[in-house]
């Protein structure tokens, strides 16, 4: 794979990661119908994956047969309460037991953040390990890289796949099947179901790294161990 198509795979990659995000949030269909977003988002997946992109006509199926009250009573079921949280979207849940918030997990993605200059907006009301803040964190690290490739930084590319890396296998991927399974057992809303079932199997397919081209490797500098 030439640098320029690795670069467009990569770009298409990370708009998958925002998109996905998005359908996290408080669901709007008038925004979504005009923005065709779920043609972008079936469009992005399809040279992934087909099966994946099936689910985004599955989901959009969905989305359009629903009520906006209908999917506003689903999502704050699973996501949002004010009773128990039948799939709490916090990577802490998961990754450090007790159905905990907050926890160490919780401090470790928050100090990676830092390290990239990021931080919180004061006006966030989710957690910093929330589904939506890891996989917008994805994105922003894939458009880094991007951003680097196109400028020839060579090493600072790599530097950005390998900190994706460390995240993806350190934190996100450790905890999105265990929520997509959350999901599927805690509502028969089939926007929701197929949103799981997407976004379990992107996560599969999308591991940070993948078709590095040679020429990529060969213009970076000696790597440190």
């Amino acid at each position: 794979m030439k640098i320029g198509d690795f670069i467009l795979k990569e770009k298409r990659r990370g708009d998958c990661y925002r998109l996905l995000s998005a359908c996290f949030y408080q669901p709007q269909k008038e925004i979504c119908v005009q923005e065709e977003f779920f043609n972008n988002l079936e469009g992005l997946l399809r040279p992934i994956s087909p099966d994946i992109a099936a689910h985004v006509l599955e989901m959009e199926n969905a989305f359009l047969k629903y009520s906006e009250e209908d999917l506003l009573v689903a999502y704050a079921k699973l996501f949002v309460g004010p009773n128990e949280l039948l799939a709490p979207p916090f990577g802490s849940v998961y990754l450090d037991g007790k159905n905990m918030v907050m926890g160490d997990s919780t401090m470790e993605v928050i100090k990676l953040y830092e390290e990239h200059g990021l931080s919180m907006d004061s006006e966030f009301r989710n957690l910093p390990d929330h589904i939506t803040v890891e996989m917008e964190f994805m994105y922003y690290l894939i458009f880094k890289e991007t951003e680097a490739l196109e400028k020839s930084q060579w090493d600072a590319a790599l530097d950005y796949i390998k900190t994706q890396g460390l995240f993806f296998d350190g934190f996100l991927r450790k905890w999105v099947n265990p929520f997509c399974d959350k999901i599927k057992e805690g509502t028969d809303n089939e926007f929701y179901t197929n949103l799981a079932d997407c976004v379990s199997a992107f996560i599969e397919k999308a591991h940070p790294g993948d078709d590095i081209p040679e020429e990529l490797s060969a213009k970076a500098g000696p790597r440190r161990p």
